[in-house]
Parts: structure tokens; sequence; C-alpha cells
């Protein structure tokens, strides 16, 4: 079974303003939420360029989650910890991840009035639900004023406070449209499984942009050479040499012409010190 959601995120800010805006908020996203073995660990952040996609920045991300999933999946789980690797190939404007399941990126210049930006088929257009998500004004779990765009009004450029019908009267503005496909077979476990993706992946969506506008006097400016310098920095802060010994659970090969692949592994690790020793 196939299921499809569009999310379409408004945000006041041109598509090129978010390029740089999104790779801020992605690189101290990883460092804020690493810790006592669970966040973000980044293995591989370089340029690559092919017939498909073009030139862009390939990623290869491994989150370390056994203390982020619900508990019917750490049942599941071998002892120890859980662990999920991310290939993904930014493209910019457009991106392609895969995860559990695959989310496709387009950032246009409009208020989200492409009916079809991802040229689906008639009949994956059918299976497609679209939903909007306003920053500034849907409700979020774990409120934090400072993550707040109806309270947060930006001194750079002076934009904010985004409350009412911001949307109306924005300039510049785009709109992402993040389309989630969910292919998940599993008796027992299917509905539950896509259930809970489809909220914390709205959940991602909302709370990450929100945290996007309101980091904007901190971004605002930065060069693509100041976010690499950026992302090399913290990527050497948060990799620290370990002892892994893991099953794998699923895999799928990954290429950049084709859709990222799926790796899904249960990992024990054991820090160390000393020299990091990884299997194949």
């Amino acid at each position: 079974m196939v299921m499809l959601r569009e999310f379409r995120i408004i945000l006041p800010v041109s598509v090129e303003e978010y390029q740089v805006g999104q790779l801020y908020a992605v690189a101290m996203m990883s460092k804020n939420e690493t810790g006592g073995g669970e966040g973000v660990e980044i293995l591989v952040n370089e340029p690559f360029e092919n017939d498909e996609l073009g030139k862009g920045q390939y990623t290869h991300k491994i989150y370390h989650l056994a203390k982020k999933v619900p508990r019917f999946i750490q049942m599941l789980a071998p002892r120890g910890s859980m662990e999920m690797h991310e290939k993904a190939w930014n493209a910019y404007p457009y991106c392609r991840t895969s995860f559990v399941l695959k989310i496709e990126t387009w950032h246009k210049p409009d208020k989200g009035e492409i009916a079809n930006v991802h040229n689906l088929p008639p009949d994956l257009l059918a299976k497609r639900d679209v939903v909007h998500i306003d920053i500034g004004n849907d409700p979020v779990s774990n409120y934090n004023p400072n993550e707040d765009p109806s309270k947060f009004k930006s001194t750079k450029t002076g934009r904010g406070l985004l409350t009412g019908d911001w949307q109306k009267n924005i300039n510049p503005y785009m709109c992402a449209y993040k389309l989630v496909t969910i292919e998940f077979v599993w008796w027992g476990l299917q509905t539950r499984v896509e259930s809970f993706t489809l909220k914390a992946e709205r959940r991602l969506f909302l709370n990450f942009n929100r945290q996007l506008f309101c980091t904007l006097d901190e971004w605002y400016g930065m060069t693509m050479e100041d976010i690499r310098e950026l992302e090399s920095k913290i990527k050497d802060e948060l990799n620290e040499p370990y002892f892994e010994f893991y099953y794998v659970i699923s895999q799928k090969v990954a290429r950049p012409s084709g859709v990222v692949g799926l790796y899904l592994h249960f990992k024990n690790c054991f820090r160390s010190g000393g020299k990091a020793y990884n299997t194949p």
C-alpha cells in the first residue's frame, strides 16, 4: 500500500534566503539534538553532480533514535540502541531524501497555489492528501516562546510578527511543497506506523520551519561558504570515535540517479576514547 500526503508550508522569505536558512537550521539542529549517545552523526557532506539532478550537496547522516521512537517500536528492536541512516541529494530548489519513507520537496516562489508541483500521475494524485501548515498560528507541543513566529520580529529585516492572516501581506514569500510517500507492509502494524509517521512528519515540518524563521537574524546575510564552514565545524564536533556492533534489518542500495535507499540498523554502541573500528 502507498500513502501520499503533501504538506505545504508558506514562509516570509525568498527561495534563495530559504536555502541558507534551511542549511543553517539543519546544522544547528544536528548539534543541539546530539548528546549522551543520541542525536545526529554526520558521515559525509560533500558536493555532487549527476545528469538527473545536476549539481548539489550530498549528505549521509546517522540518526541515533533509541529514546526518540514510540515504545511499541522499541519493544520490537533488539536490546541496545536504534539508528537510521539518511542519504540525501540536495539539488536546491529540489531535494530528495529517504528515511523510513520518501520525502520529496520543491521550494517555489509562491503561496502554495500549484496544484500538482510534483507531477504525480492520475492514480497517485487521487491518493494524495494536501495539508497546509501555518507556522504562525498552528498549535505546537512542547511550546518554546523563543521559537514562536507570532512573537518574533526580525531586527535585520523587519519581518514578523506572524499573526492572523499574515500570509496575505508578506513580501518576499515562498512555499515548501513536501510530498511524503509511505510504503510499509507489516500486518498488524501498518496503520499504526503510518499514522505515527505522518503525525511525526507534520510536527517536524512545523517545528523546523518555526525555528528557521525565528533564527532569521542569526543566518540572514550568510553566504554558502559561511554555511559550509559551519557544517564542517559541527561535523567535527559531533563525530566521536566508537566501537559498533549492529544487526542489519533492511538495506537497499542507494544511488544518486535513483530513489534514495533505506538503511535501518539496530546497534549497540560502546564509546571509546581510542581509535574507531567500524564494520563495513
